[in-house]
């Protein structure tokens, strides 16, 4: 079994920034199987979950959304077990409701991810 807790979240005003740690616990130790890859994915009121940033545990590689480059960032510490998201001048339209996943693959469909957290609540306000 796969655990994924999230935090970090909260009140923010436009232009602040934010740093969401997502800690994994459970099956993750060899990290080439169904949690090879984490991600962070958010969700607003009456919208899809949409895809926000992905890392491998193994070599730390990267892949971000188009819309968020050069505002947030994902990183991982693997002795903490720990994935982030560095989040930067941030904007009233990035509220949201924002989830850690693992994936086998690095990928930005949110069906192939398999394992989910809560997720930690982001506001963004004017």
């Amino acid at each position: 079994q796969v655990e994924l807790v999230e935090s970090g979240g909260g009140l923010v005003q436009a232009g602040g920034s934010l740093r969401l740690s997502c800690v994994a616990s459970g099956r993750t130790s060899d990290r080439t199987s169904d949690t090879a890859v984490m991600g962070w994915f958010r969700q607003a009121p009456g919208k899809e979950r949409e895809f926000q940033a992905a890392i491998t545990w193994r070599t730390g590689y990267t892949t971000s959304a188009p819309s968020v480059k050069g505002r947030f960032t994902i990183s991982r510490d693997n002795d903490k077990n720990t994935v982030y998201l560095q989040m930067n001048s941030l904007k009233p339209e990035d509220t949201a409701v924002y989830y850690c996943a693992a994936s086998p693959s690095l990928t930005p469909t949110a069906g192939d991810y398999r394992y989910w957290g809560r997720g930690t609540q982001v506001i963004v306000s004017p």
